[in-house]
């Protein structure tokens, strides 16, 4: 190839290669990324399915499957059909202090992320854990009880 033509298709090559290497990383590529997403998404929600879907999204699979299975229990005893994002309640949902800061403690596939607000007594310690190849939150939900039956059901 002539020297006259390389530097043009250097170039042409260089600016196609641009967009794939300055891709943005996801939110969650960081466990305090994952967090600090979740508090945004989570203050979305107001009752908007897609909302809590994106929010749900951000779980760790253990958070994902106690809430579907209250969603699935939910719907058993009521005979309504309710995704298990749907169990993420807006009116549940309040920040204790506003987040300022978010520092992640990183031990193998876990961390904790301190949540720092303005006064000292604003902190919460939030756990993660890195599930298919993203930081999820792990939130800590209360188990479920065993389903009780009636006497001769």
């Amino acid at each position: 190839m002539p020297a006259r033509f390389k530097l043009p298709a250097l170039l042409v090559l260089a600016a196609l290669a641009a967009p794939a290497g300055c891709s943005r990383r996801p939110p969650n590529a960081t466990p305090d990324g994952a967090v600090r997403e979740l508090v945004e998404r989570l203050r979305l929600v107001q009752g908007d399915p897609a909302a809590a879907k994106s929010a749900f999204e951000l779980l760790s699979k253990r958070a994902r499957a106690n809430l579907a299975e209250r969603a699935q229990r939910y719907s058993a005893a009521s005979g309504k059909t309710i995704a298990p994002e749907a169990m993420i309640v807006p009116s549940r949902f309040v920040l204790r202090f506003e987040p300022q800061r978010y520092t992640a403690q990183v031990v193998s596939n876990h961390a904790l992320v301190e949540v720092v607000g303005l006064s000292p007594e604003d902190r919460a310690q939030v756990p993660c854990v890195f599930e298919d190849e993203v930081w999820h939150v792990d939130l800590v939900l209360p188990p479920l009880p065993p389903v009780q039956m009636r006497p001769g059901s």
